[in-house]
């Protein structure tokens, strides 16, 4: 038997050991703290990006390896779970286009599961990014990377999927009740589309958590026969991205996908 210890001792220890405990959690907290403050100096993260830079690894599982992003690149890139899921819709698929590639991360997922990717961007520094994002994941050699503007391309480029994801205006869109085609840059969503639908009727769109479902939907009658619809919804925390989802199978098929962001 070990000899009976006096309560109030014991008390007595107990509440220091919670005190040295508090003291090391909040000495932890502070030095947490101070390296995120030094890293988001070193790396030159802003205010408008904070958000975006807090969530990297969600961006970028290999963010650590040597990721690089322009400051638009960190409110527009889609969130690699859900861009690997969208390359899944069309893993069979030959060649994919991506008709505004940005920095890369949805070319990179397409490139895991497609034969060919076609990454176009009208700015050479974020097709430079996009290269280099694209060579930490060892997928450069099949991605074919170009310059220029996808309107002006279009007419010549051949592919068996169209990826869509224009710029949406910036993280102001989430102002609006009511995110509608029109306001899609640089050209509004219906021409775009008709565009993307010279080169094939298999079209991926990337379209804001508010965007006025049931417009997006009736593109599909710009086709004839008209292209069945499916619009996915995906829940990833802590970004909180979820699309609505109805599956219509048929060869032919537009995809539209609604972001939620909180």
């Amino acid at each position: 038997m070990f000899p009976a210890k006096d309560s109030a001792a014991t008390l007595s220890r107990t509440r220091k050991q919670r005190k040295r405990f508090k003291r090391r959690v909040k000495i932890k907290a502070k030095r947490r703290a101070q390296k995120s403050g030094i890293l988001k100096e070193k790396e030159n993260v802003t205010p408008l990006v904070e958000k975006y830079w807090l969530q990297r690894y969600d961006l970028f599982s290999l963010y650590d390896v040597g990721i690089k992003l322009d400051e638009e690149g960190w409110f527009s890139v889609t969130p690699e779970e859900i861009a690997a899921r969208q390359a899944r819709r069309c893993a069979s698929a030959g060649v994919v286009i991506d008709a505004f590639a940005g920095v890369g991360g949805n070319a990179i997922q397409f490139a895991k599961v497609c034969h060919r990717v076609v990454a176009v961007d009208i700015d050479p520094n974020k097709v430079a990014l996009a290269l280099h994002n694209a060579k930490i994941y060892g997928v450069e050699d099949y991605i074919d990377f170009i310059v220029g503007d996808f309107f002006q391309l279009a007419p010549f480029l051949k592919g068996d999927v169209v990826f869509l994801s224009p710029p949406w205006g910036g993280p102001s869109y989430k102002a609006r009740e009511n995110f509608t085609l029109d306001l899609l840059k640089p050209k509004d969503g219906r021409y775009l589309f008709q565009v993307a639908q010279a080169i094939t009727p298999n079209i991926i769109m990337y379209l804001p958590r508010n965007i006025d479902v049931l417009q997006a939907s009736e593109l599909s009658w710009l086709s004839s026969p008209p292209l069945d619809v499916e619009v996915h919804d995906y829940l990833l925390p802590p970004v909180t991205l979820v699309h609505r989802f109805l599956p219509i199978p048929c060869p032919r098929q537009a995809h539209f996908i609604s972001y939620f962001a909180d």
